[in-house]
């Protein structure tokens, strides 16, 4: 992880606090109101998503530029998979074998995977939380990505001073990715606490048939 990145979470993280500080108190009155009890579960759910949220956006924000940022030579790269031409060629810029191990160790690489991670706790969420089938989540995530790369293109909507991010088509795809595997994995655990449960209640029924008998 960049020192950039590292400064993002940490805004993120404030972001969250001043966030969470306002919100979470709202919504518990609300929730208070609505059903005359609060719900502790949902309130973390919540909290997570708004954590998630302020982390996300400041990873796609920050660092701003300064006044010494060179600008962009590219600002919109739009060849499906060209991140992995990409990683062949950092390996060969820095005299490396094309081995899977090197490929892997590339920044090219590494920030392709960022990219899907950031993405999973968001498919995770829509699954979790809204109940969404696996279509409307990959939609939902096409399309919060693709916001972010239009924020991205515009230099955040015209408030920062310079485009300084790239419109990538790669980040649209491996994005979405990252929602669908997220939406895979929470499906899994659903699935597996469903198991759960139905062999937690036959363990409870059987010896209460056998004592019936």
């Amino acid at each position: 992880m960049t020192e950039a990145q590292l400064i993002a979470l940490v805004y993120g993280c404030i972001g969250f606090v001043v966030v969470a500080a306002v919100m979470l108190p709202s919504y518990a009155l609300v929730d208070y109101v609505r059903r005359g009890a609060v719900d502790l579960r949902r309130m973390i759910a919540v909290g997570a998503f708004l954590l998630y949220c302020c982390l996300a956006v400041a990873v796609v924000v920050f660092p701003l530029p300064g006044p010494t940022t060179p600008p962009l030579e590219q600002t919109v790269q739009l060849v499906p998979l060209q991140w992995i031409e990409d990683v062949g060629t950092e390996m060969r810029k820095y005299g490396l074998a094309p081995t899977l191990l090197n490929a892997v160790s590339t920044q090219t690489f590494q920030q392709a995977m960022l990219n899907v991670a950031l993405f999973v706790p968001l498919g995770m969420f829509l699954r979790l939380v809204w109940r969404k089938g696996l279509r409307s989540t990959v939609k939902t995530g096409a399309l919060v990505s693709f916001t972010v790369e239009i924020t991205q293109l515009t230099a955040n909507f015209g408030t920062a001073p310079m485009v300084y991010r790239v419109f990538d088509v790669d980040d649209l795809l491996t994005n979405t990715a990252g929602a669908f595997l997220g939406w895979l994995l929470a499906a899994a655990v659903l699935r597996r606490n469903r198991k759960d449960a139905l062999a937690d209640t036959r363990r409870m029924l059987v010896p209460a048939a056998t004592a019936a008998r």
